[in-house]
């Protein structure tokens, strides 16, 4: 339904009563722009919450999501902003420790 050619985390918490101008500001701020099919996610303090904001071509779909239990794994804080596979946002939307999958998951040395 919507194409999305790159996914990027944002790794500073976001205040989930944010809405899409709130979203959008913060995504130019950490991120320069906002891009055409891209999509990027934000978590709260607590991380129990997100939200991704996808710019689509014509303009920006916002979900949210909520664990009721436990936490997203997200990255601590160092870095400003980490990309993500599709595999990866699979992953992390139903809580599974996202940064184990895909490459990241290759054991080359015994």
């Amino acid at each position: 339904m919507i194409r999305v050619d790159q996914i990027w985390l944002a790794v500073e918490p976001m205040d989930m009563r944010a809405g899409s101008d709130t979203a959008l500001a913060r995504v130019v701020k950490d991120f320069g722009a906002v891009r055409p099919h891209h999509a990027y996610i934000f978590a709260n303090r607590r991380a129990n919450r997100m939200k991704i904001l996808v710019h689509d071509g014509l303009g920006v779909w916002l979900a949210a999501r909520r664990l009721n239990q436990g936490r997203f794994v997200w990255p601590r804080a160092g870095q400003l902003h980490v990309e993500l596979t599709d595999e990866q946002l699979q992953g992390l939307v139903i809580g599974l420790p996202w940064h184990r999958m895909g490459d990241s998951g290759i054991i080359d040395v015994i």
